[in-house]
């Protein structure tokens, strides 16, 4: 990976991460206001949209951070070991959490008149895409485990190969 893709792409993360705490620190208190005005009805799932909107901007700042410690050990030629599962392993956990939220924020809004259908359905499709992205997640870290046993693979042949000579 080049110097330049390297930078650009921590560019993009730190925007990110600095929008996810905007998120966090101006929109959600926001949209805590907003939703003091509903309906005696609705107004129990004040507290559920609030955390689920909180839990998944922490799922995604999660993924960030993990994406970044991946790109620092790309940069520094670790990758191709066992430490990057590690955060493999978090960033598909959390796009699976950030996927269960949805559907658990699609299902305390499908009852009653609170949203349109619509909006319940946009929903859905969203946590299925963050189901789908968790996914390519997985088929990329059964590349990685190949990747690790063949360099593995590699270096004892390369240990044998010494001795040898």
């Amino acid at each position: 990976m080049g110097q330049l893709t390297v930078l650009a792409l921590r560019a993009v993360i730190v925007a990110l991460l600095a929008g996810s705490l905007a998120v966090q620190g101006v929109m959600v208190p926001l949209l805590a206001r907003d939703l003091e005005g509903l309906d005696a009805a609705h107004s129990s799932l004040r507290v559920p949209i609030l955390l689920v909107v909180v839990l998944v901007v922490l799922a995604a700042q999660t993924v960030l951070v993990c994406v970044w410690r991946l790109v620092t050990m790309v940069r520094r030629g670790t990758v191709f070991s066992h430490a990057a599962f590690r955060y493999v392993h978090i960033v598909i956990g959390a796009f699976v959490a950030a996927a269960l939220l949805v559907f658990a924020l699609g299902t305390l809004l499908a009852p009653g008149e609170a949203v349109a259908p619509g909006v319940v359905l946009l929903l859905g499709g969203a946590g299925l895409a963050a189901l789908g992205i968790a996914l390519v997640v997985l088929v990329l870290r059964m590349l990685l485990a190949q990747a690790v046993a063949r360099d593995a693979e590699a270096s004892r042949m390369q240990d044998e190969l010494a001795g040898v000579v």
